[in-house]
């Protein structure tokens, strides 16, 4: 059997804060999961997101310990480049760290990097015009 994708998974400081955070970002968590150790959404396609808290890891890591970051990213497609700029505006007016503001990437993509509660970037892109017609 050949294994297949099935989950992103992030250890987080905060659930609360987490989950108030993706929540803003249009995925959908069970209602009551603030106090939870473990919480899990399913993505449109079938992939599960996963938040656990620090101390659910270390209930069955003792020395798990917070990476030093910076190589995890995760994107979200917005509508288009006027939405990465509400929602970068959005996020930020909420109190989220802007990493980098939206800008015309040379790649043909609106672009921008908000830090999620525990650091995280987490990338706002749409294509700057819609690919030409077959």
């Amino acid at each position: 059997m050949t294994p297949r994708f099935d989950l992103v998974g992030l250890v987080v400081s905060d659930m609360a804060a987490s989950l108030a955070f993706y929540r803003r970002l249009g995925i959908e968590f069970p209602e009551g999961a603030d106090q939870e150790g473990h919480v899990e959404a399913t993505l449109p396609g079938g992939p599960r997101f996963a938040l656990d808290t620090e101390e659910t890891i270390r209930s069955f890591h003792p020395g798990w310990r917070p990476g030093t970051g910076g190589r995890l990213s995760l994107a979200f497609l917005c509508d288009g480049p006027e939405d990465v700029d509400r929602t970068y505006d959005a996020l930020v007016a909420a109190g989220y760290e802007g990493e980098l503001k939206p800008w015309d990437a040379f790649w043909g993509q609106r672009y921008a990097v908000v830090k999620d509660p525990d650091g995280n970037g987490v990338d706002l892109f749409a294509a700057l015009s819609a690919p030409p017609s077959a």
